[in-house]
């Protein structure tokens, strides 16, 4: 009973907080304007990728999410942008749409927590258009041994009170064994503690 009052009134405030940070915003920036046409945007979550996308560029905009308690305050930024958004409140593993319908995936600070990335990821290509394009942002493992090491030990803890949150996946290794190619993955720590730090943005394509 205390964690899922935890998980409906104290995590969504407390991720909206942690992925709303400056930083975070900034890597946002640098990916979310990229995505144009349809847009499959998977971790909707409060909706704080409204504010970068370029209206000029999109057409229509699906969020998809599993945890409802997160969409009034997507609701709210979605009212704010003035996009069009339809929400979903499913997880990724399965998505109820048909093959090829988005001209765009966008995935931000959203894989380390969808409990089977790997299917997630291949419904993800499935939904794409064959021309289209996964634009993603994600945190995940740390290219330093000791830093790994740092991951493995703070992970059972930081899993319970970050809503599952993982933080070793590594991003390209899922994308590339689900059928995606990565011709500008880009990767550096940002500033902070290590094991939390460690980023993986760009465009993947299917292969």
């Amino acid at each position: 009973m205390q964690r899922n009052w935890y998980e409906r009134h104290i995590l969504p405030t407390a991720l909206d907080m942690a992925c709303g940070m400056p930083m975070i915003g900034r890597m946002r920036q640098q990916v979310v304007p990229r995505a144009q046409g349809r847009v499959l945007e998977v971790g909707i979550g409060t909706g704080l990728n409204m504010r970068y996308y370029d209206k000029a560029r999109v057409t229509h905009i699906t969020g998809l999410d599993p945890a409802l308690q997160m969409h009034p305050l997507a609701q709210e930024r979605i009212h704010s942008a003035g996009l069009q958004v339809d929400l979903i409140g499913l997880s990724a593993e399965q998505i109820p749409l048909p093959d090829a319908s988005f001209d765009t995936v966008l995935i931000t600070y959203t894989l380390c927590t969808i409990p089977d990335p790997h299917a997630a990821l291949l419904e993800m290509r499935r939904v794409l258009a064959p021309t289209g394009k996964l634009l993603y942002c994600e945190h995940g493992r740390a290219p330093d041994a000791s830093v790994q090491r740092w991951q493995e030990r703070l992970q059972p803890l930081w899993g319970k009170v970050a809503g599952g949150c993982h933080l070793g996946r590594d991003v390209p290794a899922l994308l590339q064994a689900t059928g995606f190619a990565l011709p500008d993955l880009q990767t550096r720590y940002l500033t902070g503690p290590r094991p939390f730090t460690f980023h993986y943005w760009g465009e993947a394509l299917p292969a």
